[in-house]
Protein backbone atom coordinates (compact mmCIF):
# COMPACT_ATOMS: atom_id res chain seq x y z
CA UNK A 1 0.00 0.00 0.00
CA UNK A 2 1.05 3.63 -1.11
CA UNK A 3 1.70 6.44 2.16
CA UNK A 4 -0.30 9.42 1.10
CA UNK A 5 2.05 11.83 0.06
CA UNK A 6 1.14 14.94 2.86
CA UNK A 7 1.44 11.90 5.46
CA UNK A 8 4.80 13.39 6.67
CA UNK A 9 4.39 16.73 6.01
CA UNK A 10 1.86 17.79 8.84
CA UNK A 11 5.66 17.09 10.72
CA UNK A 12 7.84 19.53 9.13
CA UNK A 13 6.94 21.91 10.98
CA UNK A 14 8.19 19.74 13.84
CA UNK A 15 11.73 18.98 12.72
CA UNK A 16 11.91 22.34 10.63
CA UNK A 17 13.98 24.23 13.14
CA UNK A 18 16.16 21.73 13.88
CA UNK A 19 17.66 21.96 10.24
CA UNK A 20 20.56 24.21 9.42
CA UNK A 21 20.50 26.34 5.98
CA UNK A 22 23.29 24.02 5.26
CA UNK A 23 21.34 21.24 5.95
CA UNK A 24 18.25 22.50 3.28
CA UNK A 25 21.01 22.82 0.73
CA UNK A 26 22.19 19.53 1.05
CA UNK A 27 18.22 18.50 0.58
CA UNK A 28 17.89 20.35 -2.61
CA UNK A 29 21.14 19.35 -4.08
CA UNK A 30 21.13 15.53 -3.31
CA UNK A 31 19.57 12.73 -4.97
CA UNK A 32 19.50 10.64 -1.48
CA UNK A 33 16.82 13.43 -0.29
CA UNK A 34 13.87 11.36 -0.18
CA UNK A 35 11.15 11.63 -3.29
CA UNK A 36 8.54 10.06 -2.63
CA UNK A 37 7.07 7.65 0.52
CA UNK A 38 8.59 3.77 0.86
CA UNK A 39 5.22 1.93 0.99
CA UNK A 40 3.63 0.31 3.69
CA UNK A 41 3.04 -4.01 2.42
CA UNK A 42 -0.39 -5.58 2.83
CA UNK A 43 0.13 -7.35 6.49
CA UNK A 44 0.84 -5.37 8.97
CA UNK A 45 1.39 -5.77 13.05
CA UNK A 46 1.82 -3.22 15.11
CA UNK A 47 5.03 -2.75 17.68
CA UNK A 48 3.99 -0.65 21.03
CA UNK A 49 7.72 0.06 22.43
CA UNK A 50 8.16 0.78 25.94
CA UNK A 51 4.62 2.27 27.14
CA UNK A 52 5.82 1.60 30.74
CA UNK A 53 5.39 3.47 33.88
CA UNK A 54 8.56 4.36 34.18
CA UNK A 55 9.22 6.05 31.40
CA UNK A 56 6.20 8.11 32.11
CA UNK A 57 5.76 8.75 35.88
CA UNK A 58 2.52 8.89 37.82
CA UNK A 59 1.21 10.70 38.48
CA UNK A 60 1.14 12.46 35.44
CA UNK A 61 3.40 16.05 35.68
CA UNK A 62 5.62 18.08 33.87
CA UNK A 63 8.64 16.45 32.64
CA UNK A 64 10.95 18.70 34.96
CA UNK A 65 8.60 18.02 37.87
CA UNK A 66 7.85 13.78 36.86
CA UNK A 67 11.58 12.80 36.64
CA UNK A 68 12.72 14.24 40.28
CA UNK A 69 10.77 11.15 40.64
CA UNK A 70 10.62 8.93 37.82
CA UNK A 71 14.48 9.57 36.20
CA UNK A 72 13.50 7.93 32.96
CA UNK A 73 10.18 9.67 32.58
CA UNK A 74 8.81 11.86 29.48
CA UNK A 75 5.93 13.56 31.38
CA UNK A 76 2.73 14.82 30.56
CA UNK A 77 3.69 15.04 26.54
CA UNK A 78 3.94 11.25 27.06
CA UNK A 79 1.11 10.90 28.80
CA UNK A 80 -0.66 12.97 26.08
CA UNK A 81 0.91 10.79 23.65
CA UNK A 82 -0.92 7.45 25.36
CA UNK A 83 -3.77 8.64 25.51
CA UNK A 84 -3.59 9.39 21.61
CA UNK A 85 -2.72 5.86 21.23
CA UNK A 86 -5.56 4.25 22.73
CA UNK A 87 -7.86 4.51 20.35
CA UNK A 88 -5.30 3.81 17.41
CA UNK A 89 -4.42 0.44 19.02
CA UNK A 90 -8.63 -0.26 19.67
CA UNK A 91 -8.85 0.23 16.03
CA UNK A 92 -5.80 -1.47 15.05
CA UNK A 93 -7.25 -4.58 16.94
CA UNK A 94 -11.01 -3.97 15.96
CA UNK A 95 -9.90 -4.76 11.84
CA UNK A 96 -8.05 -8.05 12.65
CA UNK A 97 -4.05 -6.23 13.26
CA UNK A 98 -3.07 -8.34 15.62
CA UNK A 99 -0.76 -5.37 18.37
CA UNK A 100 2.71 -6.46 19.90
CA UNK A 101 3.81 -4.92 23.12
CA UNK A 102 7.59 -4.74 24.24
CA UNK A 103 8.86 -3.18 27.38
CA UNK A 104 12.12 -3.45 29.54
CA UNK A 105 13.03 -6.41 31.44
CA UNK A 106 13.53 -5.51 35.50
CA UNK A 107 17.36 -4.18 36.22
CA UNK A 108 17.87 -7.53 37.47
CA UNK A 109 17.71 -9.32 34.67
CA UNK A 110 20.81 -7.16 32.99
CA UNK A 111 21.28 -3.38 32.39
CA UNK A 112 21.82 -2.50 28.82
CA UNK A 113 21.35 1.47 29.75
CA UNK A 114 24.98 2.23 29.44
CA UNK A 115 24.08 5.61 31.30
CA UNK A 116 21.67 4.50 34.16
CA UNK A 117 20.30 7.26 36.42
CA UNK A 118 21.64 7.73 39.16
CA UNK A 119 21.02 5.57 42.24
CA UNK A 120 17.95 6.85 44.65
CA UNK A 121 16.72 6.15 47.45
CA UNK A 122 13.59 3.93 47.34
CA UNK A 123 10.39 5.26 47.20
CA UNK A 124 6.81 3.49 47.96
CA UNK A 125 5.47 3.15 44.20
CA UNK A 126 1.85 2.79 43.48
CA UNK A 127 2.56 0.97 40.30
CA UNK A 128 4.92 -1.65 39.14
CA UNK A 129 7.72 1.09 36.93
CA UNK A 130 8.53 -1.83 34.69
CA UNK A 131 3.91 -2.69 34.19
CA UNK A 132 2.50 -1.61 30.56
CA UNK A 133 0.34 1.35 31.89
CA UNK A 134 -3.36 0.54 31.85
CA UNK A 135 -4.51 3.12 29.80
CA UNK A 136 -2.68 0.69 26.43
CA UNK A 137 -2.79 -2.57 28.99
CA UNK A 138 -2.67 -5.55 26.41
CA UNK A 139 -5.87 -6.65 25.52
CA UNK A 140 -6.71 -10.45 24.36
CA UNK A 141 -4.67 -11.75 21.56
CA UNK A 142 -1.84 -9.23 22.10
CA UNK A 143 2.03 -10.52 22.11
CA UNK A 144 3.88 -9.09 24.81
CA UNK A 145 7.37 -10.21 25.31
CA UNK A 146 10.13 -8.32 27.01
CA UNK A 147 12.65 -6.38 25.57
CA UNK A 148 16.24 -6.19 26.82
CA UNK A 149 17.89 -4.20 24.55
CA UNK A 150 17.25 -0.66 22.33
CA UNK A 151 16.05 -2.69 19.57
CA UNK A 152 12.82 -5.36 20.13
CA UNK A 153 14.31 -7.32 17.59
CA UNK A 154 17.39 -8.17 20.01
CA UNK A 155 17.24 -11.38 21.37
CA UNK A 156 13.19 -11.36 21.10
CA UNK A 157 11.14 -13.87 18.84
CA UNK A 158 9.70 -11.08 17.20
CA UNK A 159 11.61 -11.70 13.56
CA UNK A 160 10.30 -15.84 13.80
CA UNK A 161 6.58 -14.11 14.45
CA UNK A 162 6.90 -11.92 12.14
CA UNK A 163 8.06 -14.46 9.63
CA UNK A 164 6.19 -17.26 10.89
CA UNK A 165 2.88 -15.01 10.76
CA UNK A 166 3.55 -13.50 7.27
CA UNK A 167 3.86 -10.60 7.94
CA UNK A 168 5.93 -8.13 5.40
CA UNK A 169 4.62 -4.28 7.94
CA UNK A 170 5.84 -3.30 10.81
CA UNK A 171 4.16 0.08 12.47
CA UNK A 172 5.93 1.27 15.18
CA UNK A 173 4.57 3.45 18.47
CA UNK A 174 5.81 4.17 21.59
CA UNK A 175 9.07 5.82 23.17
CA UNK A 176 11.79 6.65 23.02
CA UNK A 177 12.10 8.35 19.24
CA UNK A 178 15.39 8.03 19.32
CA UNK A 179 16.30 5.28 21.16
CA UNK A 180 14.45 2.11 21.44
CA UNK A 181 11.77 3.06 18.60
CA UNK A 182 14.78 4.07 16.11
CA UNK A 183 16.71 1.04 17.01
CA UNK A 184 13.80 -0.96 15.99
CA UNK A 185 12.83 0.41 13.10
CA UNK A 186 16.21 0.20 11.59
CA UNK A 187 16.47 -3.73 12.68
CA UNK A 188 13.23 -3.82 11.08
CA UNK A 189 14.33 -2.00 7.73
CA UNK A 190 17.61 -4.37 7.44
CA UNK A 191 15.44 -7.37 7.88
CA UNK A 192 13.18 -6.32 4.49
CA UNK A 193 10.26 -5.07 6.53
CA UNK A 194 8.41 -2.33 5.43
CA UNK A 195 7.69 0.16 8.46
CA UNK A 196 5.81 3.17 9.06
CA UNK A 197 6.39 4.77 12.17
CA UNK A 198 3.58 6.76 13.50
CA UNK A 199 4.83 10.24 14.29
CA UNK A 200 2.03 11.73 16.65
CA UNK A 201 2.06 8.72 18.37
CA UNK A 202 5.93 8.81 19.77
CA UNK A 203 7.55 10.70 22.05
CA UNK A 204 10.66 11.25 23.91
CA UNK A 205 12.28 12.89 26.76
CA UNK A 206 14.29 15.49 24.69
CA UNK A 207 12.36 17.71 21.22
CA UNK A 208 15.36 17.66 19.67
CA UNK A 209 16.07 14.06 19.92
CA UNK A 210 12.26 13.05 18.91
CA UNK A 211 12.01 15.47 15.46
CA UNK A 212 15.31 14.99 14.38
CA UNK A 213 14.73 11.13 14.65
CA UNK A 214 11.86 11.24 12.79
CA UNK A 215 13.36 13.06 10.30
CA UNK A 216 15.95 10.98 10.16
CA UNK A 217 13.78 7.64 9.64
CA UNK A 218 11.73 9.19 7.52
CA UNK A 219 14.32 9.80 4.73
CA UNK A 220 16.01 6.48 5.08
CA UNK A 221 14.50 3.83 7.03
CA UNK A 222 10.43 4.25 6.95
CA UNK A 223 7.41 6.22 6.19
CA UNK A 224 6.62 8.74 9.54
CA UNK A 225 2.72 9.08 9.18
CA UNK A 226 0.12 10.51 11.27
CA UNK A 227 -2.10 7.83 13.72
CA UNK A 228 -4.88 8.70 11.58
CA UNK A 229 -3.48 7.71 8.46
CA UNK A 230 -1.99 4.76 9.94
CA UNK A 231 -5.86 3.96 11.39
CA UNK A 232 -7.00 4.35 7.85
CA UNK A 233 -4.28 1.59 6.58
CA UNK A 234 -5.06 -1.01 9.21
CA UNK A 235 -9.11 -0.42 8.47
CA UNK A 236 -8.75 -1.11 4.57
CA UNK A 237 -10.74 -3.79 3.52
CA UNK A 238 -7.81 -5.97 2.54
CA UNK A 239 -7.00 -6.53 5.82
CA UNK A 240 -9.78 -7.45 7.33
CA UNK A 241 -9.28 -10.32 9.34
CA UNK A 242 -5.91 -10.62 9.90
CA UNK A 243 -4.50 -12.61 12.76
Amino acid sequence: MSVPKTAAAVFEDGWAPYLTERDRAVLAATSWAKQAPFGLGSRPLVVAVDLYYAALGLPRADIVESVADWPSSCGAQGWEVVDRTAPFLRAARDAGVRVAYFHATPPEYGRWNRKPAPALAPKPRAVDGNAIVAEVAPAEGDIVLRKIGPSCFFETPLDTILRAGGYDTLLVVGEATSGCVRSTVVDACSRGYSVGVVGDLCFDRFESSHWLSLFDLNQKYADVITADAATEYVQADTRRGAA
